[in-house]
């Protein structure tokens, strides 16, 4: 396997949209990475299971968002049979041990990092990135994870280079702020998930189909 340089967003992508896209291919320049892997939860241990939708459509909504680019959708955290971000990262290092990971993420999920399960084990386990989010940079910076990975930041330009993949290691990405937001989208439009009702797709990774009868 030709070893890559793979930028990884996990999410529950309920749904996808345009600001993933933006926020990926502006990862993808800035860290100079080939491709980036969309990991679209079976169920994040943080998020309500209310209002959910099937992990079908979101698959689905991930992959017609991903169109014409260097984005991956994947369903592998099912196959993987991993919960916690921790495990999925230690199992996605196993499985592609030439590939070099980033760890992608929003500005509003540093502000709550301390939070997750082993946090400073994910530090170690890849570099992070993080991406700036509108109304969420004060509380990132003034988190107790921030606090912790300080000491370990560096410049964007240095993070991009082979030789400055080593963990733990924190990027902040600031770009054009893009304010829109699956939460807004199920506002707007709580049944988004019906587009996809008849969809059966073929995960890229793992080779199998992601059926609507699959729920998160």
């Amino acid at each position: 396997m030709t070893a890559k340089r793979v930028g990884l967003l996990g999410g529950s992508f309920n749904p996808a949209h345009g600001a993933h896209r933006r926020i990926s291919l502006f990862a993808l320049e800035a860290l100079a990475l080939d491709e980036v892997w969309w990991l679209v939860s079976p169920g994040n241990p943080l998020k309500p299971r209310e209002g959910m939708a099937p992990l079908s459509a979101r698959f689905a909504s991930a992959l017609k968002q991903a169109r014409r680019a260097p984005i991956v959708p994947t369903t592998i955290e099912r196959q993987l049979g991993t919960r916690y971000t921790v495990d999925t990262l230690r199992a996605l290092k196993r499985r592609y041990p030439k590939h070099n990971f980033v760890w992608l993420m929003g500005a509003d999920n540093l502000a709550e990092f301390h939070r997750w399960r082993q946090w400073r084990d994910i530090a170690r386990a890849m570099p992070i990135a993080v991406i700036a989010r509108p109304g969420y940079d004060a509380a990132a910076i003034a988190s107790p994870a921030m606090a912790w990975l300080r000491r370990h930041r560096v410049p964007a330009a240095s993070f991009a280079k082979a030789g400055a993949r080593s963990a733990p290691a924190l990027t902040i990405l600031r770009f054009d702020p893009d304010a829109r937001s699956a939460t807004a989208i199920r506002r707007e439009r709580p049944d988004w998930a019906e587009q996809y009702r008849s969809a059966a797709l073929r995960d890229r990774l793992t080779r199998l189909l992601v059926e609507e009868a699959e729920t998160s």
